[in-house]
């Protein structure tokens, strides 16, 4: 059964590879794409099944080519990877699906298929990967792909996004891959499970040495840098207003409710699985929650969640578009997930509950925003337009998408019982059990700046004077899409408990290391 491991991948894979053969016949090449993508969710779904997040949380190793970990390439399915893939493959099929008809078929036939899927290859490899080089490597072919639907209009403003995308994104992969060098050149392993059981006991490797150990402090910061730039936390935020708003709407959908996902959970994998075992002895910062690594960025990972909640926040509020809101919202939102994190790794008491939290609130970032774009594109489908003065009177004209709208917007604010809510509650909870009154009132003023910017969004725009250019309807394939991931929506906040015990245990199994080495590794010493 352990095959099931790499399911996700090939289907990815195979899809991308069949619609770039079939391009010349459309109507084929669309079919196969919604076909690769629904097999993708299949394969998820079996995977998920394999595992048992919600019973027996299985550690499912697969070891490539029957070459025995650490020596051999290494895919791993676990509670968080599988909790991960759910997500990316309804995201995806929901973007897939409104594609079809929001693209136009030229641009369908020359490359937005293959590219499409290719991405998704790079995002299942990253979720799925057992070794920091692969995770570079599906990291490449993930932003490969999406270089090219960034500028996939061909524009001025596309290719000016597109630019300071790969620019800052190269910049990254270089420094990742020194960093990843240096880590070997330290250690001796890549293999995530063999680097955790070496830095746990470091004097039966040779490690013993502080001036061996000391460098992956440093080069952990390094893979840090990139893990951010990835997510788009701030600092490392320039590139997400403008590729968001030159990439197609299901793209910017993919991105920041997929792709801006892998970040964050290379944080949660790496940090809280492998890093946290390394003890810093005389390096420890006091008061923060013990002397190793991940407790070391604790304190990073606030100031980076409180510099991107407040960012994002007073960017959003004073954008008069669409896309420039759900861009500036998507760096608020984002800090929403790491500041839960930041606690967990200071406190150690509320460690799994806070890696849980993160998670919900990623599900729902990734529903409620990749709903949202998907509106956008209904919304300059229809009106021509997605500035907020051209789209009054859209509640009257077109009541469903405007409700669809607002239900992501109020997923997003918190309002039960859409997903929203217990994805906010959740990181509340955590800081309110931490006793980290920073952090709540940090999060607090992120609630309220979503409220300002989503409020004035929905007054000056939908509920606003009616305008001479909402006139017709969208697309009816766009507004079943956006309709159905509101449903979806809903149906996880009113069935919250399942969602929550699949978050946990997939929280577990990132603060829980030695099953996954005991499970990748066999046990046995290397």
């Amino acid at each position: 059964m352990n095959q099931l491991v790499i399911a996700p991948l090939l289907v990815a894979l195979v899809t991308a590879i069949l619609t770039l053969l079939v391009r010349s016949v459309p109507s084929v090449q669309r079919g196969t794409s919604m076909l690769g993508g629904v097999g993708y969710v299949v394969a998820v779904a079996a995977l998920w099944a394999e595992v048992d997040p919600l019973g027996a949380s299985n550690v499912v190793p697969y070891q490539v080519g029957d070459w025995r970990a650490p020596y051999g390439i290494t895919l791993v399915a676990d509670s968080l990877s599988v909790f991960m893939l759910a997500l990316a493959a309804v995201v995806s099929l929901a973007a897939l699906a409104f594609s079809i008809r929001y693209v136009d078929e030229f641009g369908q036939r020359l490359s937005y298929h293959p590219l499409y899927h290719f991405m998704l290859v790079g995002v299942t490899g990253s979720f799925l990967t057992g070794d920091i080089f692969n995770l570079f490597v599906w990291f490449e072919v993930m932003l490969m792909s999406s270089y090219v639907l960034v500028v996939f209009y061909s524009g001025p403003e596309h290719t000016r996004a597109a630019l300071q995308y790969v620019v800052l994104n190269l910049i990254g992969s270089a420094v990742m891959l020194l960093a990843i060098g240096g880590i070997y050149a330290t250690t001796g392993t890549l293999n995530m499970a063999d680097l955790a059981r070496r830095l746990a006991n470091p004097t039966a490797y040779g490690l013993q040495d502080p001036a061996s150990v000391y460098p992956v402090l440093g080069l952990s910061a390094l893979l840090f840098a990139v893990f951010a730039l990835k997510a788009g936390i701030v600092p490392f935020q320039f590139w997400v207003p403008p590729a968001y708003r030159a990439a197609p709407a299901p793209v910017s959908a993919m991105l920041a409710g997929v792709v801006k996902k892998v970040g964050v959970y290379a944080i949660i994998r790496l940090y809280f699985t492998v890093f946290s075992a390394l003890e810093l002895g005389e390096l420890a910062l006091p008061g923060f929650g013990g002397n190793s690594v991940l407790s070391f960025f604790g304190p990073v990972m606030f100031v980076m969640a409180a510099a991107s909640i407040l960012l994002g926040g007073l960017g959003a509020v004073g954008r008069d578009d669409i896309d420039g809101l759900l861009a500036y919202s998507s760096i608020g939102q984002v800090g929403f997930i790491v500041l839960p994190l930041a606690v967990g790794a200071t406190v150690p008491e509320v460690r799994t509950l806070a890696i849980a939290a993160a998670l919900v609130y990623a599900l729902n970032h990734a529903l409620a925003k990749g709903l949202l774009f998907l509106v956008s594109g209904s919304v300059l489908s229809s009106v021509g337009s997605i500035r907020f003065a051209d789209l009054g009177g859209l509640t009257r004209k077109d009541p469903v998408l405007s409700g669809v709208f607002f239900v992501g917007a109020l997923s997003l604010i918190g309002i039960p019982p859409l997903s929203g809510f217990f994805g906010k509650l959740l990181v509340f909870d955590v800081a309110g059990r931490a006793g980290a009154t920073l952090a709540l009132a940090l999060a607090l003023a992120g609630a309220i700046l979503t409220i300002a910017y989503f409020s004035r969004a929905w007054n000056r725009g939908f509920w606003g004077p009616e305008s001479a250019m909402v006139e017709r309807g969208a697309p009816a394939t766009g507004v079943v899409v956006v309709a159905a991931l509101a449903v979806l929506v809903l149906l996880v906040g009113v069935g919250f408990d399942p969602v929550f015990r699949a978050a946990e245990s997939a929280a577990r199994a990132a603060t829980e290391s030695q099953g996954y080495v005991d499970a990748v590794l066999g046990g046995g010493a290397a």
